[in-house]
């Protein structure tokens, strides 16, 4: 069986422990002498974290996993996790405020991060949320403060935008 197909049941040996969606498993460092945990979520080939681990008495051995370590590399594992998807996400989904004459306007810049075509699509409100403009621009696009202001100047002209 392999570490996708396994039944989904709980699993505490000493160097692998399986529950709570995630596997933890004790491996060699390749780095150096030492040893490493890998914390993989179930469904993933690759783990989500590596980190250290703690030798045992014998200077030699790691450390066996228990309970307590175990349910501490998960709550560290899925912090990590969830602040790498909310940096995805802010990346992905990027926003500035600017002044254009005497109106606040808000301008968003949303990437559709596809392998085969990518796409983003930038955006200006209004303080009500109101759609002033939209235009198609390059996944590459950098959204700044300067870069909005240019666009807004321009009348939000598409061409402002698309040379970027």
């Amino acid at each position: 069986m392999t570490e996708l197909e396994h039944d989904g049941g709980k699993t505490a040996e000493p160097r692998l422990w399986r529950d709570n969606g995630w596997t933890a498993r004790v491996i060699k460092n390749e780095d150096d002498d030492g040893w490493a945990v890998a914390m993989t979520p179930d469904g993933q080939v690759e783990p989500a974290l590596v980190g250290p681990w703690t030798m045992g008495r014998d200077k030699k051995n790691p450390k066996p996993l228990d309970s307590a370590a175990f349910n501490t590399l998960v709550k560290t594992a899925a912090e990590f996790v969830r602040r790498h998807e909310q940096q995805l996400h802010a990346a992905l989904h990027q926003q500035v405020v600017i002044t254009h004459g005497a109106q606040r306007v808000c301008v968003w810049l949303d990437i559709e991060p596809d392998e085969e075509n990518p796409s983003a699509m930038l955006r200006a409100t209004d303080a009500s949320g109101e759609l002033l403009s939209q235009a198609r621009v390059a996944p590459s696009f950098k959204l700044t403060r300067a870069s909005a202001d240019a666009w807004a100047e321009s009348g939000f002209a598409a061409e402002a935008v698309r040379k970027e």
